[in-house]
């Protein structure tokens, strides 16, 4: 039971506000490179995208697109970062970087030759040369020759040879991605599999992974012991329930309580990734005190990006004033925010007090061997025929959407192949009402669903 998922790589692009770690980014992922699209009723930013170059695949995180402006409690909005080359605005750089160091397997470490070398650079680099973790100085808005010369002024970072790049125009990046790839660890082989479910609990800091973990590693006739990790010299943790094993993955939550530093809360999603990418179900812990933000959704947009299993799990349960109706209207709006894992369990805990945790453990078993269900491929076509029936396919100019036939020759997760006419006719709209008609006949409670159109001229198109 559990199955050990082969973690890719993570190349973080780090950088001052304004040099273009988003557009590179962009150009990394969004040319001839493989992105993982969004899905229908996300509104969520991209900040991540798996890519390959060289014969390797990795991930690309865009830590620009984590600087989210946080919200009060109230709902208003906090300050933004001070001027750029402020104490306060070098210390947030140094809290970037550094949870960068501790997640990432390669660096990138962007700069604006325009701007020059700046304080902020420098402060950075003093952190980046006191690592043994790869790092690679790009030098961008390199658009004209007449920047070479300039760019050669970053060799006093410390950092290395700088790279030229015009992340806008694509100059360079080939050679920059030639770097990260020799940069990346070597193939790890596939270690022995550990019987279990294997379960993260991510989410923001201050949610309460880490006391909602401890509530259940003291569970009833729960039994806790370490387990060796698959990345990185972590230590998971089997936790054995009712004769049923689970092993939760190292997380930030669960094995560094306490040491993430004020203003680094954005850059949890790089702890996340990793988890999640060698989880089978993933916990979203949310704070019942402050509702979804923009963190939670990056992070569930990853999980379902991964066709990983999901439970939203709303922490500190106990410190909300209810009455008959909150409970309905937290979820009304959680189901607002979240609208893209609608297929996703909402339960109400609080770790403090341990109220209805001890429900997780037989959700979580529900909703991984959810993933293993397969539908007949006669009830899937009778499916088909219906839905085609109830809402005609869709007409692009002329030509209107065909579906023949239907099958599900994959499980973990449940994937379902439908042969149409010509898979470009596939508007989102009508791979989403699909999707709810098989969830009709069964609901895979937590799990998400890979739907795959193959046309007859040999296109294919992935959801």
């Amino acid at each position: 039971m559990g199955k050990k998922h082969k973690s890719k790589p993570i190349v973080a692009i780090v950088g001052r506000p304004n040099v273009g770690k988003s557009t590179l980014f962009n150009r990394l992922i969004g040319q001839q490179w493989a992105i993982v699209e969004d899905r229908p009723g996300t509104t969520r930013d991209r900040i991540y995208g798996d890519t390959h170059w060289g014969g390797r695949e990795f991930v690309i995180v865009d830590t620009g697109g984590l600087e989210v402006i946080p919200r009060t409690r109230d709902g208003r909005f906090k300050k933004p970062p001070l001027a750029e080359d402020s104490r306060d605005f070098i210390q947030e750089m140094q809290q970037q970087v550094t949870v960068a160091l501790q997640e990432a397997d390669v660096i990138i470490f962007l700069t604006n030759v325009q701007d020059g070398v700046t304080t902020a650079d420098r402060q950075v680099a003093d952190l980046l040369r006191a690592q043994k973790k790869p790092v690679i100085l790009a030098v961008n808005k390199v658009d004209h020759p007449q920047y070479e010369a300039e760019a050669l002024t970053f060799y006093e970072l410390g950092i290395g040879e700088p790279i030229s790049i015009s992340a806008l125009h694509g100059k360079g990046t080939g050679d920059l991605l030639d770097r990260v790839v020799a940069a990346l660890p070597p193939h790890s082989a596939e270690e022995a599999e550990e019987e279990g479910i294997r379960v993260a609990i991510v989410g923001r800091p201050n949610v309460g992974k880490s006391s909602l973990f401890n509530r259940l590693a003291r569970a009833e006739r729960a039994i806790v012991s370490p387990v060796a990790g698959t990345t990185r010299d972590v230590v998971d943790t089997r936790v054995r329930w009712e004769e049923k094993s689970f092993i939760f993955l190292d997380t930030a939550g669960i094995r560094r309580k306490g040491r993430i530093e004020r203003g680094v809360e954005y850059y949890s999603v790089l702890r996340a990734l990793r988890a999640i990418e060698r989880s089978d179900v993933v916990l979203l812990v949310l704070d019942a005190t402050e509702g979804v933000t923009a963190q939670d959704t990056h992070i569930a947009g990853y999980a379902l990006d991964r066709f990983r299993s999901i439970i939203i799990v709303v922490n500190k349960w106990d410190l909300v004033e209810k009455d008959a109706y909150t409970m309905v209207e937290y979820t009304r709006r959680i189901r607002q925010e979240l609208n893209f894992i609608d297929f996703a369990p909402v339960l109400f805990v609080s770790a403090k007090t341990g109220q209805r945790v001890s429900r997780i453990f037989p959700l979580v078993e529900h909703v991984y061997h959810e993933r293993f269900v397969r539908l007949p491929t006669s009830k899937l076509n009778r499916i088909m025929q219906a839905a085609m029936e109830r809402h005609t396919p869709p007409v692009k100019g002329t030509r209107q959407l065909r579906l023949y036939y239907v099958t599900q020759p994959a499980l973990d997760p449940p994937t379902f192949v439908f042969f149409v006419n010509d898979a470009e006719l596939v508007h989102f709209s009508y791979q989403r009402y699909l999707e709810n008609r098989i969830r009709e006949q069964h609901p895979y409670e937590g799990t998400p669903l890979r739907l795959i159109f193959k046309s007859h001229e040999g296109r294919r198109s992935n959801r």
